[in-house]
Order: structure tokens, then C-alpha cells, then sequence
């Protein structure tokens, strides 16, 4: 009779990917509540790789997963590269161990090697199918003696090994979705290896959890029918069963399950666009599992602490890109001048605007050198407006440029005739003209051209020119804090060029 997991025992969750592509988000969200548990319980977080497919297993895609855990803030107690007792903790090098395992199942008769071929195989799935039965394997080898076995095998038939499936109903709790129930009649025996070195997921995913006295197994719910194989593994070789959780699927906008056919979902992509690690942990969390308030914003330790499975859905959890984008907005707008210009910076360089040498920034168009102050007071000037890291290019470009390029057209406010805007950036000259370098800020600035624009039957008469004589655009931040930036002598460049646009 299978043992049942001990109260008593101390928490021990795992994340174990398979390194054959980029971490994804789904997989991201599994390593979270993993963590999270883990730690609510005060308990181990354990990394496992699961290497066994060595056709598409990558060591880049393996540190990717590496990176980006650490990234995030999941730090794991033990498991690859933090060794512990139950190592190694790659399936690549755990071979023998299976092999133990394999040997005994084979030993004691609840495994076989079968030597059926695939169109044997198909044409009976057929067959079953026709007569309106669901597709089993008929168990045509077990019965197969030593010595037959040995002929087939010594001819260079081809074998796999099958576990023997005892018919019976399978029941177990699952911390999310309660008592499951599956009839193992209808999966017929299993292949749990291609051969002594070669095991399958179900079958060392059990040695590994058993030897790793891992007590909560945390995965997606696609999972849920290996379950009952699982169990069955376990009961066979006098394992204790570990407690089970299966979490919602995430699925994308259209509520199909998150795929690649919904764009790159890989944690790479969403840092490399300017996401912040506190943003996406934050929104991780809130897919499946919900803290029973209107709130929104956790850190990692506050999610630690209030982590339940009793407020994690058994329904799909979409993945909403716009409130990802408020959430990373919201840590955004938390960063003081100086770290927000550190994070900015490197954006700068990737849209060609800025490069670092040495310590310094320089703009590459003009190669001026720029101080930090400088450089915070033009990310803050558009902190409320970023979303993600990546949009500050595009936004505060003009800064960096010679000069700003948009049509004579874009500078007239709606129907506003050409000659009144040209009087409008007259004005604005002549005024500006006057202020002194010592006096050049936005307060002052504002005190002196804010009452020439109220004379105006509307402000957007004087200032929309001004706004884009300045920017080239026609959204941005304010026109008063961005020619304190650009200071006096590029501002009033600036004007001339736009009167000049409509001579």
C-alpha cells in the first residue's frame, strides 16, 4: 500500500524545466507559486533540470532558465549550481539511478520489454477506434518469456519498456481542484523507457521527486493526467505520494492556452522590452491566484506572506498585456531620478542615440557629453508616461538629435492659419529673448509665456507650435520642462527653424 507524505515533513517544493527552449512566462508562473509556497511554508525551493531530451536540450537554454530565475528573484535553496544533498540535480547525470530503478520494476515483473512497431502499434489504435473503444496498448508483450525476449532482442528487434498498469480507479487530492478521480483501464500499459538509459518523463520524474523527498508537486493543469501514472510508479516501487497542486492553464487574450502562436512569451523577451522583475512577479502571481481584496500591488516578500492555494482559481487565467503594462508602469513611477535614468540608459544606447564611454554618456549624433543630471531630468520628464523601458527611446529622441524632423503642416493648431502661427513662434521668440541664461527654468518659463497664451481664443493657437517646434512630435511632455532642458540657445534654434518651415 502506498505511504502517504507526512504532516510532519519539512516543505519541499521543485521547479523542473526542460532546457529545450527560452523560459516562458507559463513556465515563470509555475517557478513563482513553487517559490512562494515554498517559502510561506518555510520550506525548500529546489531546481531540477530535466535534460533526458538530448536531441533538443541546450546548455544556452538552460542558463537562460538560470538567468532569469535569479532575475526574478527566485532564488533556489538547492538544485543546480547550489548542490545539496540530494544532487545531482541534472536528469543527464542521474542515468544510473534509473537504471537501478528500471531493473527492479523489470525484476519483479511490473515492467516488460515490448517490441511491437509503430504501424503494429497505429493499426491497432485504428482498430480500437473503429469499434468505438478508446486506444489502449493490449498488453500483447507482457506475456513474452525470458528466453523470447532475449531471442527478439538478440535478433536487434527494437524494444521499449513498458510498465504494467493494474485496471483500477485512481483517486487523489489536489490542493486547487479538490478529490480527482481517473480510471487507469484506459490507458493500457505504458512505455517508461526507450531502453535502460533512456527513461521517459513519467517514469524518472517519480525516482527524481522520490529521491529529492520533494512533498508538493506544483505544475499546470496540463499535467493532471500524468497524475494517475504517476501514482501508479510510485505505489510500485513503495514510494510515499507526494501532495499535488495543479494550477490553471494561462491562456492568452483569445483564451486559447499561451502559446507561441500568441507572439515570443519567453521572460527574455518581456526583459528585454524594459519590464521590471518586481512588474512581472507582481502580475505572475495574479494569474490564477487572487488575495481575496481589491489589491493589486505585492512585492515578493508581501506574496511569500500571504500565498494560499485556498485563493488560487481552478479557471484559466488570461494573460492581460495591458495590466502588465499598469503594473510595470506603477514600479516605474516608484524609481527615484538616478535609478530610473540607470535603467533608461541602456534603451538609449539600443535605439542609437546615446552610447557610454568610460563613465561618460555621449550622445552619438553630436557628441556631447551629457551629465546625469541631465540625463535624470529627461527620463523623469516622462516617468508617468512609460509603461515599459524600451518606450523611452522614442519618446525623448529629440533630445538628442541636431535637430527634429516633421512637416510645416504638423505645426498649425487644427485649422489655424499659417500666419498666426508664425506670429505665435514670433512671439514666443521675442519673449524668450529676454529671459536670462541664470533665469532659464520651467517656472519661469511658464510665469512669462502661460499669460500671452491665455490672451489667445486658445492656448493650443501658441503652444501646440511651440510643443512641436521643440519635439518634432505631436504628443509629448510638457513644452516649458523640455526647453529647460534643451536650454536657451537650442530653443531658440528651434523656433527659427520652424518659421523658417513656414516661409
Amino acid at each position: 500500500m502506498i505511504k502517504s507524505r507526512s504532516e510532519s515533513s519539512r516543505i519541499r517544493t521543485r521547479f523542473a524545466p526542460s532546457p529545450t527552449g527560452l523560459l516562458h512566462m507559463g513556465n515563470a508562473r509555475t517557478a513563482l507559486f513553487n517559490y512562494l509556497f515554498a517559502k510561506n511554508q518555510g520550506g525548500d525551493f529546489v531546481l531540477r533540470i530535466e535534460d533526458t531530451d538530448k536531441e533538443r536540450s541546450k546548455p544556452e537554454y538552460e542558463q537562460d532558465v538560470l538567468d532569469n530565475l535569479r532575475w526574478l528573484g527566485l532564488e533556489w535553496t538547492e538544485g543546480v549550481e547550489k548542490e545539496g544533498f540530494y544532487g545531482p540535480y541534472r536528469q543527464s547525470e542521474r542515468t544510473e539511478l534509473y537504471q537501478k530503478y528500471l531493473t527492479k520494476l523489470l525484476d519483479e515483473k511490473k515492467a516488460y520489454e515490448c517490441f511491437c512497431s509503430e504501424e503494429e502499434l497505429d493499426a491497432q489504435r485504428q482498430y480500437q477506434m473503429s469499434i468505438g473503444e478508446a486506444p489502449r496498448y493490449s498488453g500483447k508483450c507482457s506475456s513474452l518469456s525470458k528466453e523470447e525476449t532475449a531471442k527478439k532482442k538478440k535478433a536487434g528487434e527494437k524494444s521499449v519498456i513498458r510498465f504494467v498498469v493494474i485496471p483500477k480507479e485512481v483517486t487523489f487530492e489536489d490542493l486547487i481542484r479538490g478529490s480527482v478521480t481517473f480510471n487507469t483501464a484506459l490507458s493500457g500499459d505504458i512505455v517508461i523507457a526507450k531502453d535502460l538509459e533512456t527513461p521517459l518523463y513519467n517514469f524518472s520524474v517519480v525516482i527524481d521527486d522520490s529521491e529529492m523527498h520533494i512533498t508538493h508537486i506544483i505544475r499546470g493543469e496540463d499535467h493532471i493526467s500524468n497524475t494517475p501514472k504517476q501514482i501508479l510508479l510510485q505505489e510500485a516501487m513503495g514510494f510515499e505520494r507526494p501532495i499535488y497542486a495543479h494550477l490553471p492553464l494561462v491562456l492568452g487574450e483569445d483564451r486559447t492556452k499561451l502559446s507561441k502562436r500568441h507572439g515570443d512569451i519567453s521572460v527574455t523577451r518581456f526583459r528585454d522590452a524594459g519590464y521590471l522583475p518586481e512588474a512581472l512577479v507582481n502580475f505572475l502571481a495574479l494569474l490564477g491566484w487572487n488575495p481575496g481584496t481589491e489589491e493589486e500591488i505585492f512585492s515578493l516578500s508581501a506574496l511569500c506572506k500571504q500565498f494560499s492555494f485556498e485563493k488560487t482559481q481552478k479557471a484559466g487565467a488570461v494573460f492581460n498585456f495591458k495590466r502588465l503594462d499598469w503594473i510595470n508602469g506603477f514600479y516605474l513611477r516608484q524609481k527615484s531620478p538616478s535609478t530610473l535614468a540607470e535603467l533608461c540608459t541602456p534603451f538609449l544606447e539600443q535605439a542609437g542615440l546615446v552610447e557610454k564611454v568610460s563613465e561618460d554618456i555621449v550622445v552619438k549624433e553630436t557628441g556631447e557629453k551629457l551629465s546625469k543630471a541631465i540625463v535624470e531630468k529627461i527620463v523623469v520628464l516622462y516617468q508617468d508616461r512609460l509603461k515599459k523601458l524600451s518606450e523611452i527611446g522614442e519618446l525623448a529622441d529629440f533630445f538628442f538629435k541636431k535637430r527634429v524632423e516633421y512637416t510645416a503642416e504638423m505645426l498649425s493648431w487644427k485649422e489655424t492659419p499659417k500666419e498666426e502661427t508664425k506670429n505665435a513662434l514670433n512671439m514666443f521668440e521675442e519673449i524668450i529673448s529676454g529671459i536670462s541664461e541664470s533665469d532659464w527654468t520651467k517656472e519661469k518659463l511658464e510665469n512669462v509665456l502661460m499669460p500671452e497664451a491665455e490672451k489667445q481664443k486658445s492656448r493650443g493657437v501658441v503652444l501646440w507650435p511651440l510643443r512641436v517646434a521643440l519635439t518634432g512630435k505631436e504628443a509629448s511632455a510638457g513644452p516649458f520642462e523640455i526647453a529647460e532642458i534643451l536650454g536657451k540657445k537650442r530653443t531658440l534654434e528651434y523656433l527659427k527653424e520652424a518659421k523658417e518651415k513656414l516661409s
